[in-house]
């Protein structure tokens, strides 16, 4: 044969290895089709590279040179900023330094001790006034999954934040605290939102997601070795039987196709040892109904299962914490959900029996709640803050919180009502020349986070466009998240009140009309009734007190802590009378039966007034309190004023 397509055959080699290979090319076609199918990379300015860190996060995320990806020290490293409130740094993050040094977290169930890069003992009061005047500040969780071969902690922190400072370009004031109240001993560490220089210290937000992580890594790594081959296949087969969304999870996602996945055999050791824990971890998704076997080798995974896994781990969490919260004679007791009993249904009474941590990093709790069946619920308290917690043995109102626009809002909507459906920040200010930078970045803020739910909508030039029906909307977006409200009906303990001298809950108890009140309350009610009939305030035939003589009790309750105080601190307490101003400093809140009191003082007298959630912000400042005809007004600044009265 001649011709230009004329060609001579070459034969090679015989490389089809028959079905099995085609198996195999199969499988590495799935996982290849998984990565061209997973999410986009995110485009356009973000700012995750804006700050200090930035230029080490190559090195930081690195993995240490001579070891590969699989034998680094796993450490899992949680990061929040969190900010300033208008009452200043001080009063904003004391409450979490106090809280990271809570009783039952060291290695024999005593307090925490903070330390430093210089000593085993840090001044936590100086840090917090060197803290004052900062924006925000930097909260590190770091959990080293060998924590517990690690030993002591602070070696490891030290070198953390050593290398930490080298990364970022500045010397960090810092404070630490070691915790070994959970199963795996962690760090919380603390940094000052200012740098060495005094200017606000702005880290690279993918430097403290990414290179954080990885030099704790390169620490941990550098100080035990590298992770063993053995201790690898132990941490997989330890991922087999766990319910929550794990590791081996992650592959079977990246192999799942149209919701099926496939086990086919494979060549090397490793991947069959790979496959044989995947073919373990279905069956057990098959017995959490997760997952269904339809082939020898074929498992259908349930519509939503990764969720499911993550729900099971957040509820695995919250019972382990339960169990560490949970005083001892309430540790066994059944402890159910509100979503069993669904937040639609009308709020419900319920004593305090215990609370624990939820986020240790932005200090949000939980309680257990039992209501008047005698039933205990668990009750997330992510609204309420560290001044705000009732106590044990306080009876709380718990149901859903309304859903409704926000106080922001209405001011948004307002203005966006005068400017034909705009909003600004020069808008804003013309209409309250009073208003703050501050206060109107609140509003920004406000609309950022409804911008991402399609609510409003950001032009180029800062304009917001804000829909006519913007406040029923942002109503809507409230209603999804949720959220449950708390509201503290007493702060006294249930058997506190049942002789007190003074008006208590127990006093608008209806022990005949009501049939849910469980028996610790009737019992509690029965007592009080005897009681105040043996102090002649009720006669012998009487269920219910009267106004005169709840006014007596009241007055006397009031008088009583008046008087503690005076004798505690030789200061004369004030009354205030109508038109009269007093000016003190927001000291403390004294908890009595008729609720919670604000003391206000100065070095010469003390005022006891109702105390309000808006007065926390301002714990530790000076208020001016001026008695008026409908109650006590407070005023913090010039032309804000606000009321205290119940």
């Amino acid at each position: 044969m001649t011709g230009e397509d004329d060609f001579t055959p070459r034969l090679g080699r015989l490389r089809d290895l028959g079905a099995g290979d085609i198996r195999r090319g199969s499988a590495s076609i799935r996982k290849v089709a998984a990565r061209l199918n997973a999410r986009a990379p995110e485009t356009g300015f973000r700012g995750k590279h804006i700050g200090r860190g930035n230029g080490a996060l190559p090195s930081a995320a690195r993995t240490p040179r001579g070891f590969a990806a699989r034998h680094v020290r796993r450490v899992t490293v949680k990061v929040h900023i969190a900010r300033a409130g208008r009452a200043g740094g001080r009063q904003a993050f004391g409450a979490h330094v106090r809280y990271v040094q809570r009783d039952g977290v060291d290695r024999v169930g005593r307090q925490g001790q903070l330390y430093d890069r210089d000593g085993e003992r840090a001044d936590g009061k100086a840090f917090l006034e060197r803290s004052s005047e900062d924006r925000h500040q930097f909260r590190f969780i770091v959990s080293p999954e060998d924590g517990t071969v690690l030993g002591d902690l602070k070696a490891t922190t030290r070198q953390l934040m050593k290398q930490m400072e080298q990364d970022v370009g500045t010397p960090l004031d810092w404070v630490a605290v070691d915790h070994y109240n959970t199963g795996h001993p962690h760090t919380h560490v603390i940094v000052r939102g200012r740098g060495a220089d005094g200017t606000d210290l702005i880290i690279a937000p993918d430097y403290l997601i990414k290179g954080l992580r990885g030099r704790a890594q390169q620490v941990v790594t550098e100080t035990l070795g590298p992770r063993r081959d053995m201790d690898i296949a132990n941490a997989a087969r330890r991922e087999v039987g766990q319910d929550r969304f794990t590791g081996l999870d992650r592959d079977l996602s990246a192999l799942a196709q149209g919701g099926e996945v496939s086990i086919l055999g494979a060549g090397g050791s490793a991947e069959r040892f790979r496959q044989a824990l995947q073919r373990q971890r279905l069956r057990h998704l098959e017995g959490l109904h997760l997952a269904e076997k339809t082939k020898q080798t074929t498992w259908r995974l349930r519509p939503g299962w990764e969720k499911a896994l993550q729900a099971m781990g957040r509820r695995g969490d919250i019972i382990r914490s339960l169990s560490a919260g949970l005083s001892p004679e309430h540790a066994s007791r059944e402890v159910r959900f509100l979503e069993e009993r669904g937040l639609d249904r009308a709020p419900f009474a319920g004593v305090v029996l215990s609370q624990g941590p939820v986020d240790e990093l932005r200090d949000t709790r939980f309680l257990i709640v039992e209501d008047m069946k005698g039933a205990a619920w668990y009750v997330p308290a992510r609204n309420l803050g560290p001044g705000e917690m009732p106590p044990k043995g306080a009876i709380v109102e718990v149901g859903a919180r309304r859903a409704e626009a926000r106080k922001a809002d209405h001011v948004i909507a307002g203005i966006a009502e005068r400017s034909g459906g705009h909003y600004s920040d020069a808008l804003h200010l013309a209409a309250d020349p009073a208003s703050s930078s501050a206060y109107r970045l609140a509003h920004k803020r406000r609309l950022e986070a409804l911008r991402r739910s399609g609510i409003a909508d950001r032009r180029s030039d800062g304009v917001w466009d804000i829909p006519h029906d913007y406040l029923a909307r942002a109503a809507a977006f409230e209603a999804t998240k949720g959220d449950v409200s708390v509201r503290v009906r007493s702060w006294m303990a249930l058997e506190s009140q049942v002789n007190a001298r003074a008006l208590t809950w127990l006093d608008g108890v209806d022990a005949a009309g009501d049939r849910e009140l469980s028996e610790r309350v009737l019992t509690a009610r029965r007592a009080r009734l005897a009681f105040l009939q043996q102090e002649g305030l009720l006669g012998p035939s009487v269920q219910e007190l009267s106004n005169a003589v709840r006014a007596q009790l009241r007055s006397e309750e009031l008088g009583r802590a008046g008087a503690h105080e005076a004798g505690r601190s030789g200061r004369a307490q004030m009354s205030l009378e109508d038109g009269q101003a007093f000016e003190g400093r927001f000291e403390r809140t004294v908890d009595i039966a008729q609720g919670r009191m604000a003391l206000v003082g100065n070095e010469k007298a003390f005022a006891l007034v109702p105390w309000r959630h808006d007065l926390e912000r301002y714990r530790g400042q000076s208020l001016i309190l001026e008695q008026k005809s409908k109650g006590t007004g407070w005023t913090f600044q010039p032309g804000r004023t606000r009321g205290i009265s119940r």
